[in-house]
């Protein structure tokens, strides 16, 4: 019987070239990982998006990007981390020290890093449409969906829909009980076998039949 698709596998899809698991990409890179069967609409490499949909991530500074398991990312997503911060508690927010020539003296690095918003975490089974924005230091909580063009500033609760810029909640897409139910159950941490044997219910509406399953 099979077991679904190999996570390692790097192009999992042979008709849709551009999919990529992002897993098996991160080998080397020790301030991101990546959950499996985490999927990328890639248009084409999947090593892409460590260089062009995580921006300003700098080793020396040492924020992490986490990612859980059953993620899609589209096209155009961009994880934007704490290396592009600029310190803001002054009257000009410009770097002069980073240019040198007399610039770097006077230069408190603590102003800079009192701007840092820390890691950003994402749990599992969230949806994130084309081209939107995750700003540094905020988390998502599992099963949310962040809309097309959306520029997430804030923590996303588990299992909310928020869009716009900033993005807000649009709805919650189940009431608190059924989000603690599914966050209890968890089914993106079963084994393989098990998620093939239970497709029905994780994709399906019925509780009661997930809670079976489990």
């Amino acid at each position: 019987m099979a077991n679904g698709p190999d996570p390692a596998d790097r192009t999992p899809m042979p008709q849709a070239p551009g999919i990529a698991f992002l897993r098996p990409f991160t080998e080397g890179r020790d301030t991101v990982e990546i959950g499996e069967y985490t999927y990328f609409d890639s248009e084409g490499d999947g090593a892409r998006f460590f260089e062009e949909n995580i921006l300003y991530h700098y080793d020396f500074i040492g924020d992490r990007l986490h990612i859980g398991r059953f993620c899609m990312i589209a096209r155009g997503v961009r994880f934007l981390m704490n290396g592009g911060a600029h310190a803001a508690d002054g009257f000009s927010t410009y770097p002069f020290n980073i240019f040198g020539g007399g610039w770097e003296h006077g230069f408190d690095p603590a102003t800079w890093t009192a701007a840092q918003r820390g890691d950003t975490v994402v749990d599992h089974d969230v949806w994130f449409g084309r081209d939107a924005t995750v700003m540094p230091g905020v988390s998502i909580g599992s099963g949310a969906i962040i809309a097309a063009c959306a520029v997430v500033t804030k923590p996303v609760p588990a299992y909310a829909v928020v869009a716009g810029n900033p993005a807000r909640i649009v709805r919650r897409r189940y009431d608190d009980s059924t989000v603690d139910a599914l966050l209890d159950i968890a089914w993106w941490d079963w084994d393989a076998q098990k998620i093939t044997r239970n497709l029905d219910a994780i994709r399906g509406a019925d509780l009661d039949a997930l809670r079976a399953a489990a």
